[in-house]
């Protein structure tokens, strides 16, 4: 996985700021966010890389990661007793987690949103449990529906022997 001309550049011009260079190594974390989207642990981002890099280690990923956050190409995900994940999104937006399956969400704020979000009661983590809370039913609901269409066709199987 190649870098782009344009997220080259912007790699190299942020490193640059922060008086650090790109390496190749760097440009392969960097490449791996920017290619699935999907909010990985440092842990997936490292297994993702070995296979265009084998030789990069998971201390050098972590030393990249660490890198790239503190230039802002990246921003560290942190929820609750849950590995840091990594998101190369740089828009205004939140985070939604769902526990069960352990996926992330991104979801663009405006400015009216975000400025409603701040004056709203209740904290972040109230936000975070709620928006679960949420996922947790839309996911009971369609396992229902499956299970209610299946309990349907059985019952017309049985109608017609």
């Amino acid at each position: 996985m190649q870098l782009n001309a344009e997220y080259k550049t912007l790699l190299e011009d942020a490193l640059e700021r922060s008086g650090l260079r790109a390496t190749k190594q760097r440009e392969q974390v960097f490449s791996v966010l920017l290619n699935k989207r999907d909010h990985p642990t440092a842990e997936e981002i490292y297994a993702r890389a070995r296979r265009e890099m084998p030789s990069i280690s998971l201390a050098t990923v972590y030393n990249c990661l660490e890198t790239l956050t503190e230039s802002g190409l990246i921003r560290a995900v942190n929820f609750e007793r849950e590995p840091t994940r990594y998101c190369p999104n740089l828009t205004q937006h939140a985070h939604f987690y769902c526990k069960a399956t352990g996926e992330v969400i991104d979801i663009e704020l405006n400015e009216n949103i975000l400025s409603e979000l701040k004056a709203a009661p209740g904290t972040d983590r109230d936000r975070q449990r709620q928006t679960e809370t949420d996922r947790q039913r839309q996911t009971n609901k369609q396992t229902n529906r499956q299970t209610d269409r299946q309990t349907d066709r059985q019952t017309d199987r049985d109608r017609q022997t």
